[in-house]
């Protein structure tokens, strides 16, 4: 190497070497995430209310939002729009051969409603919805569901646990120890098995088939 691309390589090297974070560690990726970068992370919402922002919102506001917002994908009534999924109705279905798992008839926790709302919607739009509308949007959907049936209806941060879905005494803890994912057993991580063998598809295993073919499909 020529004395010239010698000192090209070192002037490169501490221009590199400078422009790294002192604490971005052994491999040089990376910032530590700000204060305020973690808040924007932090938004999960737990069935017990943890994680609630401050905010309120009607089952009329949330018609309005929800017509605007929701209703391209899941209909005006939360009936569902093609294969978008369908937000209400489903009550007495779970035990039958076509079960419609909805947020009356499955979802056993308002938080999940709350967060996913807040989270992921709209569709191509995510977290573009302040507190107060989320608030609103959730009550309506409680309304589309019978879960409230006061068109005056309010949810806020105060009232929210308060609120009782129809299916949360369907679901139960797993509580035997020889089942895999209670097992304690340590998960393989060298010389692992390499070959797949495919148990079930999708299609089959659809809860909600389209035709009455796949309805007649079954898992053995």
């Amino acid at each position: 190497m020529s004395r010239f691309l010698k000192s090209a390589a070192l002037v490169l090297a501490l221009a590199v070497a400078g422009s790294m974070p002192a604490s971005a560690g052994k491999l040089g990726l990376g910032t530590p995430a700000t204060p305020e970068e973690v808040a924007a992370w932090d938004i999960d919402v737990r069935p017990d209310g943890q994680g609630l922002p401050e905010g309120r919102g009607t089952v009329a506001e949330g018609e309005a939002i929800f017509s605007e917002q929701c209703a391209v994908c899941h209909g005006d009534f939360g009936e569902g729009a093609g294969r978008w999924p369908v937000l209400a109705g489903g009550a007495g279905s779970l035990s039958s051969h076509d079960p419609v798992k909805t947020i009356g008839s499955y979802w056993p926790y308002l938080s999940t409603v709350y967060d996913y709302v807040y989270r992921a919607m709209p569709f191509g739009n995510a977290q573009s919805l302040s507190p107060d509308e989320t608030y609103a949007i959730v009550a309506y959907l409680l309304y589309l569901n019978d879960v409230v049936t006061d068109e005056e209806f309010e949810l806020s941060k105060e009232n929210f646990t308060s609120i009782k879905m129809p299916n949360e005494g369907g679901f139960i803890d797993d509580t035997r120890p020889e089942e895999p994912m209670k097992a304690a057993a340590e998960p393989c991580m060298t010389d692992c098995k390499t070959d797949v063998k495919i148990t079930k598809r999708a299609r089959i295993i659809d809860v909600t088939p389209e035709d009455e073919e796949a309805a007649g499909m079954s898992v053995d």
